[in-house]
């Protein structure tokens, strides 16, 4: 069993924070400088935080990347469900599967638990600690 998330999430956690370190528009050269990647794959990261309404882009000459909220209100869940899909999908630890509706396999109940826990962790803790 592997807990892991994603080169791109990580880079879109160092993205949010960028932009909010550098308070105001950052050309996307810039910004894909600022968190170590291409501009490529810059530009897939930073797309699900324009699609969930965090970040504006704006093309052209004058254009880039701007925060659009404050990233002290977005929590490291919401981030992380954006890039990388729902954190509790209902797959069976052991069978990789959904767990039977019936009869539930022996690990159900502390990993409901555990995902749990881990899902109220995330979603208190915000991208950008208060400042």
């Amino acid at each position: 069993m592997k807990l892991e998330l994603t080169r791109k999430t990580d880079l879109a956690v160092k993205a949010m924070r960028a932009l909010h370190a550098h308070d105001g528009r950052l050309t996307g050269s810039d910004l894909a400088q600022l968190i170590e990647t291409t501009g490529p794959f810059m530009s897939q990261v930073v797309a699900p935080l324009v699609q969930a309404g965090w970040v504006e882009s704006r093309p052209g000459p004058t254009g880039g990347y701007a925060l659009a909220v404050d990233p002290r209100t977005v929590s490291f869940l919401e981030l992380i469900e954006t890039i990388e899909g729902p954190l509790d999908n209902e797959t069976c630890i052991l069978e990789g599967g959904p767990c039977g509706t019936d009869e539930h396999c022996s690990l159900h109940t502390a990993w409901s638990s555990a995902r749990g826990a881990m899902r109220n962790s995330f979603s208190a803790i915000p991208i950008v600690d208060g400042e």
